[in-house]
């Protein structure tokens, strides 16, 4: 019997089986292959230091060449502290970097090497063995420092620098403490000296 024109249509052709078995396993290795790709981009994040990031930052605020994005590493209470000064807030930290270019020629770190140790999921310290280069009046000052950088949720909240790789004095580090006080009364007297003299952290005009 011949079936009408209409019913014709309705036929469903049958896939082979190795055409479904094909099907399959090419689903499967392009599983596999989102699954490689998804753990190789895990691997080249977790490679990624939270200092590079910063580091490249640092380097322009002692290099006397610093723009308002360099202070965006920051925390807005941060401080910053080196045997001169200690800088409450970025307003402040701005003012001590840009007094450089100020007070030298030439300034900037000519060597470093970076560690970093991680406290907790959100709070990195970071260790900067550096070489610095001043001129001053015509005159090289080369000077090793470490540079000491707590970061907190990708914030740097505490930076100090640590001349000759030596503790900064404070009530805390010096034999007596009332040394210690005077120091960091003398320290904060200098920061705010050199804040009014930078006009309050005013970022330069271009």
């Amino acid at each position: 019997m011949r079936l009408p024109h209409s019913v014709k249509c309705l036929a469903v052709k049958k896939i082979p089986k190795f055409h479904m078995e094909k099907n399959s396993q090419d689903k499967q290795e392009m599983d596999q292959q989102r699954e490689q790709l998804g753990k190789e981009a895990s691997e080249v994040n977790a490679l990624k230091r939270v200092s590079d990031d910063i580091i490249p930052h640092i380097l322009n605020l002692y290099g006397a060449c610093a723009a308002p994005r360099d202070f965006e590493i920051y925390a807005p209470d941060a401080t910053f502290e080196d045997p001169l000064m200690c800088a409450h807030g970025v307003k402040q930290i701005k003012s001590a970097f840009y007094s450089l270019s100020k007070v030298f020629n030439e300034s900037k770190i000519v060597e470093y090497s970076i560690k970093e140790n991680l406290i907790s999921p959100e709070k990195t310290e970071i260790l900067m063995d550096n070489k610095q280069h001043y001129k001053f009046l015509g005159r090289g000052i080369d000077m090793i420092s470490l540079i000491k950088l707590h970061v907190e949720g990708g914030k740097v909240v505490r930076h100090e620098d640590w001349w000759d790789k030596k503790p900064l004095l404070n009530r805390e580090t010096a034999k007596l403490p009332l040394v210690g006080r005077i120091v960091e009364m003398t320290r904060r007297g200098s920061m705010l000296v050199t804040h009014v003299m930078m006009r309050f952290g005013k970022d330069p005009t271009v």
